[in-house]
């Protein structure tokens, strides 16, 4: 039964690509938004099967150069079909969120079908994961199609391998200048979503990972508090800091996201538990305001604008000019409390001990992994050097962590250090000069944010003159987001400075 029922899928297919074609070229597809795809499914201009096969066209086309995406879900095209069915049946009622809206998730986050989970890995290649990630299952509850899997990039000290890769030629390529770096684990979700390979996508920070490819790759990127979303099923590296956003190329998309991945989950219970308080009745897209940036005060925190050149530094004057035109109350030259010199080292000794910890007890959960523990990974590295570059990249990482022996007192120590640093530093700037954000230039903060789970939501800025990317950072305290959320559509709105990639060399 299989073979017919494949033929009518594709019948199907062909079908809705012809009515599309054929309606005058109604609909556009290229930088099609959430909301304009939600049109086009209720008028009729557009079907969730004609979508995701501009974006399978797109990849196919791009992927080659870019090397953004590790992998499409074989089944993409019958969960659109089945998403257009569902609004046929439902006289298109359904047309709504995600519903029908292609999705590219970064490859560290668990899909139970025939995608892989790999974190970019050779060693994970072939796993087997009991369970959809906790944010994949609302995505799809919500009747998003998930169109496939992103490449993880640089993501901790595993390779952003799949079969073939090495012949490939190796990392993501930053889609405006290819000879730049794009920036972070999370760089496949950003530059599949700036080169319009997928319609939105989903990316994961421990530190950065959202913010930084975000603001090199001009689209917008929200890292939630943590807990916010769920990180059951995704390959961690520490649940203090891991947490799960949007990369999209707009403010709007990425909130359509958010609204469908935060709550519960009772596999991260605690986390999203507590959590759980921050979301409001009603959801995030009603903080979509025009006038988001009205009465927000916000502190512009010394040192992390004056680095920069002289043509950057200008363009950012200029927005934080264009923030108190449109009513912001900007609280300039702040110095951001405490000592921050101690960071790096206290963050990275706790985070080996938590990388171990978390990565065998994901290891272990899985139904079937040719590796089971973060030791029988640095035996596979150690055994497949070519495939997993050792000579370029190493595992000083993967070895010094599995060198740890638990949370012992020296870990204690650089909690209880990274806890002041948080209470003594950001939330204290914050709560005495009363503000509503801090703003800083590109991935400046990401180290701040991260050790206290606050969020942030990188918006672009503008661009080098060479063509490179560079954004701006709004960021807060635990449960911030709708008031980020209104200042950056505000900006993004007041601004609109973000222009398609132009693939230079």
């Amino acid at each position: 039964m299989a073979q017919p029922r494949l033929q009518v899928l594709a019948a199907a297919v062909a079908l809705t690509l012809a009515l599309v074609a054929g309606g005058g070229g109604a609909f556009e597809f290229q930088e099609a938004t959430v909301d304009a795809i939600q049109l086009g499914f209720r008028n009729g201009s557009l079907t969730s099967a004609a979508l995701v096969q501009f974006y399978l066209d797109r990849i196919a086309r791009l992927n080659p150069l870019l090397r953004a995406v590790i992998e499409v879900n074989p089944d993409t095209l019958a969960q659109a079909a089945r998403a257009d069915a569902e609004r046929s049946a439902s006289g298109g009622r359904c047309a709504a969120g995600l519903h029908g809206v292609p999705v590219l998730l970064k490859d560290n986050i668990a899909t139970r079908d025939r995608l892989n989970t790999t974190a970019g890995s050779l060693a994970l290649l072939g796993s087997v994961v009991r369970r959809d990630a906790g944010v994949a299952a609302r995505l799809r509850r919500a009747g998003a199609v998930i169109l496939g899997k992103a490449n993880p990039t640089e993501w901790s000290n595993f390779r952003q391998v799949d079969p073939g890769w090495s012949a490939r030629g190796g990392q993501t390529q930053n889609p405006y200048v290819l000879s730049v770096t794009p920036c972070g684990s999370s760089a496949g979700p950003g530059v599949a979503a700036e080169a319009n390979m997928a319609a939105v996508t989903l990316g994961s920070e421990t530190a950065g990972s959202i913010i930084c490819p975000s603001v090199l790759n001009s689209v917008v990127g929200i890292k939630p508090t943590v807990g916010l979303t769920s990180r059951s099923g995704v390959i961690p590296i520490t649940p203090r800091q891991d947490t799960i956003g949007p990369m999209c190329r707009t403010v709007s998309d990425a909130v359509h996201v958010l609204d469908a991945i935060v709550g519960y989950d009772e596999l991260d219970a605690e986390a999203t538990g507590a959590a759980s308080k921050y979301i409001p009745h009603g959801g995030y897209r009603q903080f979509l305001r025009i006038d988001g940036l009205r009465g927000k005060r916000i502190g512009v925190l010394r040192g992390f604008f004056e680095q920069y050149a002289p043509e950057p530094r200008r363009v950012y004057e200029k927005h934080l000019s264009t923030m108190r035109h449109h009513g912001a109350i900007l609280i300039k030259d702040l110095d951001l409390a405490g000592n921050w010199t101690d960071l790096g080292d206290q963050m990275g000794l706790l985070m080996n001990a938590e990388f171990k910890l978390s990565l065998n007890a994901y290891l272990k959960d899985l139904l079937y992994s040719p590796v089971r523990s973060l030791a029988q990974v640095i035996a596979f590295n150690n055994a497949h050097p070519k495939e997993e570059r050792l000579k370029d990249f190493g595992q000083a990482n993967l070895i010094a962590a599995e060198k740890t022996t638990g949370i012992g007192a020296a870990e204690r120590a650089a909690l209880r250090r990274l806890n002041e640093l948080s209470t003594g530093g950001l939330e204290k700037t914050v709560k005495e000069h009363r503000l509503d954000a801090v703003v800083v230039a590109n991935n400046d903060i990401s180290a701040v944010l991260a050790i206290g789970g606050y969020p942030g939501i990188a918006v672009p800025a503008g661009y080098s003159e060479e063509g490179v990317p560079f954004g701006i950072v709004f960021g807060g305290l635990r449960g911030y987001e709708p008031r980020l959320i209104e200042m950056a559509y505000a900006f993004e709105q007041a601004t609109k400075v973000r222009r398609p990639p132009a693939f230079r060399h």
